[in-house]
């Protein structure tokens, strides 16, 4: 019975030491929000039309989002293709969109971009703003990556894709994606 008792209050004690089974306020924040990203031009896992290519008019497609968390104080957009034979290629940065933000609208380029609040980040063209799909042979996937963040970022306008990334870390409060695919004909 002893041994028994001993057990018990050693299991109880390790249940307490990793936090028990209630989530703790940390451990809630470490996982962000998903938000749905959604496109007006494809549907997820759809086929990116034409005009938003190389092959049309290279014109960003309109973007909405919803289930931004409490504390979103910006967001930023990213669009790369995983598929591209030199390693993944970098389309669209965009970043310190204002938290009131639901979507971007179609062709929104580079001056649109900052009246609209938002900073315009470097491709993998060395480009400023959106450069749309042009994949060499084969479908490529191109994901349309949005996060949420509790701060308005401290980089320079024409930041890359790295830049990025690093100065979010720590910031995330919510994230989400919309995957569209595309082939040359």
């Amino acid at each position: 019975m002893k041994r028994l008792a001993v057990a018990g209050i050693a299991l109880l004690a390790l249940v307490f030491a990793c936090g028990g089974s209630e989530p703790s306020a940390t451990k809630e924040a470490s996982m962000p929000a998903t938000l749905k990203v959604t496109s007006p031009a494809f549907a997820d896992s759809g086929m990116i039309p034409a005009v938003h290519t190389c092959d049309g008019e290279d014109r960003s497609p309109a973007l909405a989002w919803s289930g931004a968390p409490r504390g979103t104080a910006s967001f930023a957009l990213i669009c790369d293709d995983p598929d591209a034979p030199a390693g993944t290629w970098v389309h669209w940065v965009l970043f310190n969109i204002p938290a009131d933000s639901t979507g971007l609208p179609e062709g929104l380029s580079e001056d649109g971009s900052r009246k609209l609040g938002a900073l315009v980040g470097k491709n993998s063209w060395k480009r400023l703003g959106y450069g749309g799909p042009c994949p060499p042979g084969g479908t490529h996937r191109y994901y349309f990556k949005l996060y949420a963040l509790d701060v308005r970022l401290a980089i320079a306008d024409g930041a890359d894709k790295q830049a990025l990334e690093k100065a979010m870390t720590g910031h995330l409060l919510g994230e989400g994606q919309l995957m569209g695919r595309y082939q040359r004909r």
